[in-house]
């Protein structure tokens, strides 16, 4: 993803990948067809990471030994603004891969799809994909990825021992969890945990509350987008308002301000800490890292809203593969084979022998293993009961770059929920400036 709520890594890329990522996707050829032996040539570009690759070869090989007549190239890209923009060109530029592996949701809508990509809409598999997936990949015009990999939430993780030993149920309102916390405080343990030291980190607090600003306000998103909502008032102030009122009833641990999310995953996995806002796959992979026997002791609940009735999980959807516009005839075919493969039977083995599940596929074609983290359960049974929405960034290109400090600020008592929430609206002017929406 290209999120900024995701962890920073530092890439090294060589001066010469992209020219020799352009150079493969030119000799692929979009359109045209079989060759004089019957057979079709077709290339799929994913990111340049182990987990990324591993499993794009792992499908290629699948896929090939199913349709032998095809033959499919794999071809990779940096992350991050480099690879946007790599993305971005080839598709201009008419050379881009056959089939290639992008985000979803705003930066899906930056590609300018209806354009730039073939429409799916009559392909079988679109009828699996849950609505909020369907959200982030479609426009007016059509439907143009196909989910690979799950989706991950941002919430709550708990320890469930703690709260069974104090008899604390799940909080369903902001009020019930400020209660559950006083009586955790009161049993020696770390209610809430916070890790500024990572500061992304910092985030959760508040990005995991806008499934609950959605419910209060549907179109709060679009509006947001157009200049006609803001952070600064009710429903979104919520978030800021929790977070200060956390830190002023001295909720949190004693290290916050440099604590990283490593030190926070551990002090929840054993029984330090009771509580802790971060995204699912995060924690569950750091827990599961460093110590493998408490994955089954970690939940998942979603922010708890002012009224129970508005508690939304608040979920990152899973990126998507995509076929550019510009193919066409038996490539055409192909791409869309090798689409319909990856959440095939076969292809989501492939994912779950590859990924680890940190929340449920967008996708009925796919489950989790078995012995998924318990925590996977209780984050799909959000969005079974239709109480889930995708995050911002999904549905808003608008974010500021300063929104972790902003909240770092809130969270430490330096600033009031009121003036953080105040400082946001003005952060994210000069990117929605620089992106030329209106209203702004």
């Amino acid at each position: 993803m290209s999120s900024s709520i995701t962890p920073r890594r530092t890439a090294i890329v060589v001066s010469g990948f992209v020219l020799g990522a352009i150079a493969l996707a030119g000799c692929s050829g979009s359109a045209g067809g079989a060759g004089s032996d019957g057979k079709v040539e077709i290339s799929y570009l994913t990111t340049n990471g182990e987990d990324s690759i591993a499993v794009g070869n792992a499908l290629i090989a699948a896929f090939e030994k199913a349709n032998p007549d095809v033959t499919v190239t794999l071809n990779t890209r940096p992350g991050g603004t480099e690879g946007d923009n790599l993305v971005k060109t080839q598709l201009s530029t008419g050379e881009m891969d056959d089939v290639f592996f992008y985000n979803t949701g705003s930066l899906f809508q930056a590609l300018n799809p209806d354009q730039a990509l073939a429409d799916l809409s009559d392909q079988a598999w679109v009828s699996n994909v849950t609505d909020n997936f369907a959200t982030v990949v479609s426009t007016d015009g059509g439907t143009y990825g196909a989910p690979l990999g799950t989706s991950m939430a941002g919430g709550i993780a708990y320890n469930k021992k703690v709260f069974g030993d104090l008899g604390i149920d799940v909080p369903t309102d902001w009020s019930s969890l400020v209660d559950a916390a006083k009586k955790i405080k009161a049993a020696g343990i770390t209610p809430i945990e916070q890790t500024y030291g990572d500061s992304w980190t910092s985030q959760l607090f508040l990005l995991a509350d806008l499934g609950n600003v959605y419910a209060q306000d549907p179109d709060w998103a679009e509006e947001f987008t157009a200049n006609k909502a803001k952070f600064a008032d009710e429903p979104a102030l919520a978030g800021f308002t929790h977070l200060q009122q956390a830190f002023d009833e001295g909720l949190f641990n004693e290290d916050f301000a440099t604590a990283t999310a490593a030190d926070g995953s551990a002090a929840l996995a054993t029984g330090a800490a009771a509580m802790y806002p971060m995204l699912s796959s995060a924690v569950l992979t750091n827990i599961a890292q460093s110590n493998p026997d408490s994955v089954a002791d970690i939940g998942f609940f979603a922010m708890p809203a002012d009224e129970a009735a508005d508690t939304t999980l608040t979920v990152w959807e899973p990126s998507a593969v995509y076929i550019p516009r510009t193919v066409e005839g038996a490539k055409l075919e192909a791409a869309k084979e090798f689409v319909a493969f990856i959440n095939s039977d076969e292809g989501c083995a492939i994912q779950n022998d590859n990924f680890v599940a940190g929340g449920p596929f967008s996708i009925s074609s796919c489950s989790v293993p078995d012995d998924a983290a318990p925590m996977v359960a209780e984050i799909q049974s959000y969005v079974t009961d239709g109480k889930s929405a995708p995050a911002l960034e999904f549905l808003s290109p608008v974010k500021g770059p300063n929104l972790e400090n902003i909240a770092i600020s809130v969270g430490s008592g330096i600033s009031s929920a009121k003036d953080g929430a105040a400082a946001y609206d003005e952060d994210v002017k000069k990117q929605a400036q620089q992106l030329g929406l209106s209203g702004w």
